[in-house]
């Protein structure tokens, strides 16, 4: 019947969602129906996925950096929050499930996930929903439009990247400095010079705020700014500086101890974007982008993948980065654009937003408001199979 699992001799069924979180899309799953023990639970997961594997062809993942994505979900284990949120990058071309970070995207569907699942209490015609982000420790708060005691779907607001409209979810960001590193400057400097093992230097700012982020100068890697996926992807030269400067600045905050170790141990963090100011170009899609419309271009690589929109962490980021004098954002954007409360950032797909307000600078800095705008929607319930062989964990 309609909503019963199908008991199989050889295997066992894990309660599962799929839901769509602004450009992103995961695997939502309640923390109690997976292992305690990291090996295990990790070894379930990457069943669930079908990974490692390119095409993640015997499970649930989409074979792309921004649906290879898991969402974790408890009961709240703070006071002052709704619902515990963990997320994991599962890879597909290694067996690394990456607990070291957060998803921007993702976290926007976390409070219409728990609203919808009766984790939360709906009120119209806006729920808060305070979610304890568990990779970070941090506090996120989401504003989500409720209709008929279920989080909205339906809406006006459209994100480039997302075909249509939908609801408009707030998600502010005001608590997620020092994220992973424990300050806003991770270096405590505005602005670093790194040197390369061949000697070569580089002019960069690291910022932590939701995510760690290296902030680089388009023309100092030699490209625009405005390229495609593709055309960054295919650049191999291009690719491995972007990935020896990431690993450089890694080993040099401590998350790693050389930059060769930056790709397997820590792939998904630090994120590195290379910012220009405002040019017209056009999406991958052919859709045409005015300066005018701007405050930079950006285009971010992580999991050694180039992001195909721009990621919700790392929009806020960017969008505190731009307010810090002397940053590399800061220097990339017109004078009159330090001074907005909205950023508009130029990604691959299009335009995103971020409300970006702080008071003070250099280490007086106090970020007053981090906020960007998603749409969010349960796509799928049901259940996953996963092999037993795979809970027993033999080499089959």
């Amino acid at each position: 019947m309609k909503g019963e699992k199908n008991v199989h001799a050889e295997m066992e069924t894990i309660r599962c969602y799929i839901v769509r979180g602004g450009t992103s899309k995961a695997v939502f799953l309640m923390e109690h129906d997976l292992p305690r023990e990291s090996d295990s639970r990790d070894r379930i997961i990457r069943a669930i996925f079908g990974s490692p594997d390119v095409r993640q062809i015997d499970g649930l993942g989409g074979a792309d950096v921004l649906t290879s994505k898991l969402a974790i979900i408890a009961p709240p284990s703070r006071a002052d929050a709704d619902v515990d949120y963990t997320f994991a990058q599962v890879s597909f071309d290694s067996d690394v499930v990456d607990f070291n970070s957060n998803c921007g995207n993702i976290s926007s569907a976390v409070g219409p996930f728990a609203i919808d699942t009766g984790l939360v209490r709906p009120v119209a015609p806006v729920t808060t929903v305070r979610i304890h982000q568990t990779n970070t420790g941090k506090l996120l708060v989401a504003e989500v439009p409720v209709k008929n005691g279920r989080a909205a779907v339906e809406g006006q607001l459209h994100i480039d990247g997302v075909p249509g409209t939908g609801a408009k979810v707030t998600l502010d960001f005001s608590d997620m400095a020092g994220s992973l590193t424990g300050g806003l400057l991770p270096t405590g400097s505005v602005i670093d010079t790194i040197t390369l093992d061949d000697g070569r230097e580089f002019n960069v700012s690291v910022v932590d705020v939701a995510i760690p982020v290296v902030f680089v100068a388009a023309s100092e890697v030699g490209v625009r700014g405005t390229e495609t996926p593709q055309e960054i992807e295919n650049d191999r030269e291009l690719m491995t500086t972007l990935e020896q400067i990431r690993g450089t600045v890694a080993c040099k905050i401590g998350m790693v101890s050389s930059w060769q170790e930056a790709v397997s141990k820590s792939p998904y963090t630090p994120f590195i974007a290379m910012i220009e100011s405002p040019q017209n170009y056009k999406t991958f899609t052919g859709v045409e982008v005015r300066a005018e419309d701007l405050d930079m271009v950006s285009r971010l690589v992580f999991m050694q993948r180039m992001h195909k929109t721009y990621p919700g962490t790392g929009t806020v980021c960017t969008g505190i980065a731009a307010k810090l004098a002397g940053s590399v954002v800061w220097n990339a954007i017109p004078a009159t654009s330090r001074k907005k409360a909205a950023i508009h950032i130029g990604h691959p797909a299009g335009i995103i937003p971020v409300e970006a307000v702080v008071s003070g600078q250099g280490d007086a800095v106090s970020i007053k408001r981090a906020a960007i705008y998603r749409t969010a929607r349960m796509i799928m319930e049901g259940y996953v199979y996963v092999r037993k062989s795979i809970f027993r964990g033999d080499n089959r």
